[in-house]
């Protein structure tokens, strides 16, 4: 078991019991109905039948401790999540609180859909100082982190020494890197391949920028990087495509819903640590490691704790203060993190981690999380409006360059419109 006091580094002390007590215990509900007529909040969130489990059941937890509130929730899956945001919004009539998303944050605060929670007295005393700005936009802290997650390369130990090839120690360069990918699926004599191709992943190519000391985007909302910057990127490994090294995006999209590495196609998989759970589900291995990404420089992985998901309220909410204690609640109660463990990712608040126990998978994902913490910096503030699209651009063109369709140079001029056209609608 990981001592929850040992997590990551210290964090802002002087957290003091009381103030957690009012925040999410029985005194003074200002702004709350009566027992008989309690205020009613709406909260909804995406998600799972196990996060739906967890969540009904902090629901719950809140309403009995706050009898003079009633908290009513409602799910959907990721898929339907945003249309029905976008409808409500439109409508104005978006749910009270809501699970939010780091990448529609800056659309939906700018258009003033948001309830600035740290003036409405969210405690964000147990807040790392480096995570916050995640959930700020023009200096308002429209957002509150329920967890982290960190970028990571899993492999499968098992698989490995089925073929052969050492473990990685996560103390490695790209050409490292790319060399274990080979290594792995020509061992494999065809039942791997190494993993997916990395250079679709957005925030992988986030990460390699930030080891070079470029920004994703500015602060005036344009992009931070250059054409000759991505066609680095998805050029860096063209020898790989088409090999033992990397799997095929059409494979890919026969083993849907499950991933390559969930499929047990590939020996590694880079994502966020959080994904821990359900790749040890799919898969049905009885163990799964992480290792740090690569990079080219040994003292700067490019890593940042990135919220998880976070908690929003709207800025038309009639019952602001309700709706303020919840949110405070969900992100720093102790009993709630306990509920939860890692599946939001590791919980953000120090008071709600160190009230929390974990073990099993919940205790590897603390741990990896604990050994990259020499080499985290700012997590970067929420991205331009028009994000999700981009991001599914990037896919969608890399793939096209996986198939063929196009040359490096193509798909760098394709995207680099796609974008500069989404930056443009949105200004």
């Amino acid at each position: 078991m990981i001592s929850r006091r040992n997590f990551i580094t210290a964090i802002t002390t002087g957290v003091a019991a009381t103030a957690l007590l009012s925040a999410c215990g029985n005194s003074g509900d200002s702004g709350a109905g009566t027992v008989e007529e309690p205020t009613v909040i709406n909260y909804t969130w995406w998600g799972n039948e196990d996060r739906a489990e967890r969540t009904n059941k902090a629901i719950a937890l809140f309403n009995e401790q706050n009898p003079t509130i009633k908290v009513v929730g409602t799910f959907t899956d990721w898929a339907g999540y945003w249309q029905k945001r976008s409808t409500e919004a439109a409508g104005g009539g978006l749910p009270d609180v809501m699970q939010w998303d780091l990448s529609y944050l800056r659309d939906y605060a700018q258009r003033n859909q948001l309830l600035d929670l740290g003036a409405a007295g969210v405690d964000l005393s147990g807040f790392e100082q480096t995570l916050l700005p995640s959930g700020k936009v023009s200096d308002k802290q429209f957002a509150v982190p329920t967890g982290t997650n960190a970028f990571a390369i899993y492999y499968d130990p098992a698989k490995l020494k089925e073929i052969g090839v050492a473990e990685p120690t996560g103390v490695w360069s790209y050409t490292e890197y790319k060399k274990f990918l080979q290594d792995a699926g020509q061992a494999s004599a065809g039942k791997y391949y190494g993993s997916s191709d990395y250079t679709g992943v957005w925030w992988q190519f986030n990460i390699w920028l930030r080891q070079n000391k470029i920004e994703a985007f500015t602060a005036d909302g344009k992009l931070g990087f250059t054409k000759a910057d991505l066609k680095n990127w998805w050029g860096s490994v063209s020898e790989l495509r088409g090999t033992p090294a990397l799997i095929s995006p059409d494979q890919v999209t026969q083993l849907l819903p499950k991933s390559p590495f969930g499929a047990n196609k590939t020996v590694s998989e880079p994502t966020w640590d959080n994904f821990m759970g359900g790749y040890l589900g799919d898969s049905g291995a009885t163990e799964l490691k992480m290792v740090a990404v690569p990079s080219d420089d040994p003292d700067n992985l490019g890593l940042f704790l990135k919220p998880a998901m976070l908690m929003v309220a709207s800025a038309k909410t009639k019952n602001a203060a309700a709706a303020t204690k919840f949110i405070d609640f969900m992100v720093n109660a102790p009993e709630v993190g306990d509920i939860f463990k890692t599946t939001r990712g590791v919980p953000a608040s120090k008071t709600q981690r160190e009230g929390t126990t974990f073990e099993g998978v919940d205790a590897q994902v603390v741990a990896y999380e604990e050994s990259i913490s020499k080499y985290l910096s700012d997590a970067p503030e929420p991205p331009i409006v028009g994000f999700g699209t981009l991001e599914s651009e990037f896919l969608r063109i890399q793939e096209e360059l996986n198939f063929g369709k196009v040359d490096v140079d193509k798909a760098v001029e394709q995207w680099f419109i796609s974008a500069e056209d989404v930056i443009k609608q949105n200004a």
